[in-house]
């Protein structure tokens, strides 16, 4: 049976005490153009599936609306959420930093968090079965998106069956493609659970659009978002850029809650799940890398503005 989970790995460039920036992860994926149109990511919850996270850090006051622990840190208390590795902390902030002004800002800075704790100890070490009981209970609790920057080598089925459960119920769940790339793009790395269809798999490419010399190479990966020097919160309020495809799929699951607000409002509904991966799919920008590499590309989140000014100044030819 499958039983060894863990943190995807990832690096420690710096750790800095002091900072008030929008991250250039942040501003490279164009999320400041959308909250200019007032989409911030407001009403949607996010589970963020990791190794818990410092509840406390100014950055993400008001952010975290629920928490559960399904690890055996702390003797097990399903309240406490302790982040003893730092990367859990790290996501929520790239995801969801509140917008006060001061340290950093996430993608979708009005969104709620939902921190569950499925990895344990400084290292992350996991068990399937935490994130399978991790995955059930956001599904529960009806989030709307669910991201893990976790992975392991096993096909677990009751691992697959709680993903198919959650896209069943509306939910977007994104995953880090995983970060044992060789630098062969026809040389398959498969992670679980990004490479599983109903996950939307995120490579990483660095803040000069280079794709990362370790990223995962296959063809579930669909699409790639900032992943080096990724600057965001961690314990203690404190900051740290850090780098690995951990950072880029919070990237995502933070655009994924702008894209649901900017296009319910456009629409005037509620759009289902493959409705969003279809928006999000048309915020892509190809970059030139094989699709092992890259999927369909950059997240991009004004490429359809890009695209329409194109067209207006390369007006379509007419037939006949």
């Amino acid at each position: 049976m499958a039983t060894e989970m863990k943190l995807i790995p990832y690096f420690m460039n710096e750790m800095i005490g002091d900072v008030n920036e929008v991250p250039k992860g942040i501003e490279m994926i164009q999320s400041p153009i959308l909250w200019k149109e007032g989409c911030k990511g407001k009403g949607t919850t996010i589970a963020v599936l990791d190794t818990g996270c410092d509840i406390n850090h100014p950055d993400l006051a008001g952010r975290v609306k629920g928490v559960k622990n399904f690890t055996d840190d702390d003797a097990g208390a399903d309240d406490n959420v302790t982040d003893y590795s730092g990367h859990g902390t790290h996501v929520s902030g790239t995801i969801a930093a509140n917008e006060d002004g001061d340290g950093v800002i996430g993608v979708a800075p009005l969104a709620d968090l939902m921190i569950i704790k499925v990895l344990a100890g400084s290292s992350g070490r996991g068990q399937y079965d935490w994130i399978v009981k991790g995955i059930e209970y956001a599904t529960e609790q009806g989030v709307d998106i669910i991201s893990m920057s976790l992975g392991g080598p096993t096909d677990y089925k009751p691992l697959h069956d709680a993903i198919k459960k959650a896209v069943a119920a509306g939910i977007l769940v994104v995953s880090a493609a995983g970060n044992e790339g060789d630098g062969n793009s026809d040389t398959d790395e498969f992670s679980y659970p990004a490479s599983y269809k109903e996950v939307i798999a995120v490579g990483a490419i660095d803040l000069q659009r280079k794709s990362s010399y370790f990223t995962n190479s296959n063809n579930e990966i669909d699409l790639v978002a900032p992943g080096e020097q990724i600057l965001s919160t961690i314990p203690g309020d404190k900051y740290a850029k850090l780098s690995g495809t951990s950072m880029s799929a919070p990237h995502v699951a933070g655009a994924l809650a702008l894209i649901k607000e900017f296009e319910e409002a456009a629409f005037k509904r509620e759009l289902s799940e493959p409705e969003i991966y279809a928006q999000l799919v048309k915020r892509t920008i190809p970059l030139g890398y094989p699709k092992s590499l890259e999927g369909n590309g950059l997240l991009y989140l004004t490429a359809p503005d890009l695209l329409r000014e194109h067209l207006r100044s390369q007006p379509l030819a007419h037939i006949g």
